[in-house]
C-alpha cells in the first residue's frame, strides 16, 4: 500500500487520502460544505444531521480502476412545514442521485456504446480499465437522449433485415448530416407515410425502385421530390439486358460456336506440326495394316477365290470379309469425341495443381482426387493425364470447348464494353452476334447510352431515349422508367442517392 500526493478529482471535491491497491486506486474524499436545497421544498440548508459513505466508480488512473469514497452529509430541512425533515446532500456536478458512477464516467460509457454497441464496447472498456457489461452499456444507450438537430430536409430510405428473408424494416437517414434518424418496424407504404406526416418540412426523399416506398412518399408528403437511386437504375438496366440475351440464346450459341470453330481449327493445325506420339504411331501402323489386308482381299476375290480359301491367307473371318467388302474399305476406328464425361472446374484446378507439384501417375491422381471429395471416373482422369503428357490442349477434344458459350451476364458485359477493352476472340464474338441478332446489339447500344446519361447527369436526354427504347428489346425497362418518370428524371438532375444509407445499413448490421 502507498499514498499518492496528487489525484485529479471532479470539481467540488477535496481528497483526504489516496490509496493504491492491486489494480485499484481508492480515493477518500468529501464534497465542499456548501448549503444544499431541500428536494421537496427547495429551501437551502447547511444544518448537518449526520453523514454516510457513498462509493462511486470514476475514470481510471494509469491503468488502475478508481473508486471514490465520498463522505456525504445528511442535512436537516429548515422549513418546519416541509414533510421531509432530513435529506441527503446532492452532488449535481459529480453524480446523479443513487448513481454508482460519476457523470464523467457515464459520458465515456455513452461514447463507447454509441460508437461500438454492446459486446464490442464492453471488450474495449475492459482494455481501458473501465470494466462494464454489455447489458449495462445497452441500458446507458437507451437512457441517452438523442441529440437535438434541426428538422431534416433531405432524407434517404431503404430496407434492412431484422432477419434475412423473413422480416425487414426501414431505415431513414438524414443525407445532409449523414446520420440515422429512425428505424421503422417494416417496409410498408402506410408506415412510411405515417412517419413522413409526423416530420413535416422534408423536401427531397431518395429511395430505391420499390413501389411501396414510392406510394408511401406520395401519401405522406406529396410535395417532396422523389429521387430514384442511380445504382438501382443501372442494376435494373443490366437485368433487362440479360433478359434480352436470354431470349436470343440460340444466336448467342451460334456466335460462340463460330468463334470456337475458328480457334479449334487453328489448334488442330498447330498440333499437326508436332512429332507424333507413340500411341499415334501405333494407330498409324494398325491403320496401314488394315489397308494392306483389304487390298489383298480385293485382289484374291478378283482371282475367283472363295472366302474359305482367302481366310487363312489374310487372317480374317468370313463375316469380317463380308462387312469390309460391303463397306468398300476397312473400318475406320475413330476416337470418340462426344458423349464422354468431362472434368468439372474444381477437378481440373486440383489436377493441374497436383501435376505442377510433380504427380504424373493417373491412378494416384484419381485416388487423391477422390480423397479430396471430388468426383470423377478413373478413365476420365487417365485421358486427361495422357493429353497432358502429349501436350494436347483440352479444346481439341470438342470444338465447342475452345471458346465456351458465355453466360447471359458475361454476354451482356461483352455487348456493353468498349471495343478496346475486348480481346480478339471477344470482338469476334460480338461481331458474329451482331450479324445473327441485330436487335440485341441495338439494345446493348441503348444500354451504353443510358449508362453514359446517368454518368453525365444528362436529364434532358431522357425523353428522347425513352422514345427510341419503346420499340426495342428494352421496352419493358423503358415502361418502368416512364411509370417512375419524375423520380428517374430527378436522379439524373439531383446529387442525392441512397449510397450513404447503404453505409449506415452496414454499420447497423455490425452493431446488430
Amino acid at each position: 500500500m502507498s499514498t499518492l500526493p496528487l489525484v485529479i478529482l471532479p470539481a467540488g471535491l477535496f481528497a483526504d487520502a489516496v490509496t493504491v491497491g492491486d489494480g485499484q486506486v481508492v480515493v477518500t474524499t468529501r464534497p465542499v460544505g456548501t448549503p444544499t436545497a431541500c428536494p421537496s421544498c427547495g429551501r437551502s440548508s447547511a444544518r448537518t444531521h449526520s453523514s454516510y459513505e457513498r462509493r462511486l466508480a470514476d475514470l481510471p488512473w494509469q491503468g488502475h480502476q478508481v473508486e471514490l469514497r465520498l463522505r456525504v452529509r445528511r442535512l436537516r430541512c429548515v422549513n418546519e412545514a416541509c414533510p421531509r425533515r432530513i435529506f441527503a446532500e446532492r452532488l449535481p456536478q459529480i453524480a446523479a442521485t443513487r448513481a454508482r458512477h460519476t457523470d464523467r464516467l457515464r459520458e465515456i460509457r455513452q461514447a463507447i456504446v454509441l460508437a461500438l454497441g454492446g459486446n464490442p464496447g464492453a471488450r474495449l472498456a475492459r482494455r481501458l480499465a473501465l470494466p462494464v457489461g454489455a447489458s449495462t452499456l445497452l441500458r446507458v444507450a437507451r437512457a441517452t437522449a438523442p441529440p437535438a438537430h434541426a428538422p431534416p430536409r433531405v432524407v434517404g430510405i431503404d430496407d434492412w433485415a431484422w432477419r434475412r428473408g423473413t422480416r425487414y424494416g426501414t431505415i431513414v437517414c438524414d443525407l445532409e448530416r449523414n446520420r440515422v434518424i429512425d428505424l421503422l418496424p417494416d417496409r410498408e407504404a402506410g408506415t412510411v407515410a405515417d412517419w413522413l406526416r409526423r416530420h413535416p418540412g422534408i423536401e427531397v426523399v431518395a429511395r430505391d425502385r420499390a413501389g411501396a416506398y414510392a406510394d408511401g412518399i406520395r401519401r405522406g408528403t406529396p410535395t417532396a421530390i422523389q429521387v430514384a437511386d442511380r445504382w438501382h437504375l443501372l442494376r435494373n438496366l443490366g437485368d433487362a439486358l440479360q433478359a434480352a440475351v436470354e431470349r436470343y440464346r440460340k444466336a448467342v450459341r451460334q456466335a460462340a460456336l463460330q468463334v470456337a470453330s475458328f480457334i479449334h481449327g487453328a489448334l488442330v493445325a498447330a498440333v499437326a506440326d508436332r512429332p507424333a506420339s507413340a500411341e499415334e504411331r501405333r494407330r498409324a501402323v494398325r491403320r496401314q495394316q488394315r489397308e494392306e489386308t483389304y487390298a489383298a482381299l480385293v485382289r484374291l476375290r478378283g482371282l475367283g477365290l472363295t472366302f474359305a480359301q482367302i481366310a487363312p491367307a489374310i487372317g480374317l473371318s468370313k463375316p469380317s470379309m463380308h462387312r469390309w467388302l460391303q463397306a468398300g474399305g476397312p473400318p475406320q476406328h475413330h476416337k470418340p469425341t462426344r458423349g464422354r464425361p468431362s472434368l468439372s472446374k474444381p477437378c481440373l484446378t486440383f489436377l493441374e495443381q497436383r501435376w505442377a507439384e510433380g504427380c504424373r501417375n493417373a491412378s494416384r491422381l484419381w485416388r487423391t482426387l477422390r480423397q479430396d471429395g471430388l468426383k470423377a471416373s478413373e478413365r476420365t482422369v487417365r485421358r486427361w493425364a495422357q493429353a497432358r503428357r502429349q501436350g494436347l490442349p483440352a479444346a481439341l477434344a470438342e470444338p465447342a470447348a475452345a471458346w465456351p458459350v458465355p453466360t447471359k451476364r458475361r454476354c451482356a458485359r461483352l455487348l456493353t464494353a468498349k471495343e478496346e477493352d475486348l480481346d480478339p476472340k471477344e470482338r469476334s464474338f460480338v461481331l458474329h452476334l451482331g450479324m445473327a441478332a441485330p436487335a440485341l446489339v441495338e439494345a446493348a447500344r441503348l444500354a451504353r447510352q443510358f449508362g453514359a446519361m446517368v454518368k453525365d447527369r444528362a436529364a434532358g436526354m431522357l425523353d428522347a431515349w425513352l422514345a427510341v427504347a419503346r420499340g426495342t428489346e428494352l421496352a419493358s425497362f423503358a415502361q418502368g422508367l416512364e411509370r417512375d418518370h419524375a423520380a428517374v428524371r430527378a436522379a439524373l438532375a439531383e446529387r442525392w442517392s441512397t449510397s450513404p444509407v447503404e453505409g449506415q445499413i452496414n454499420k447497423l448490421k455490425t452493431l446488430k
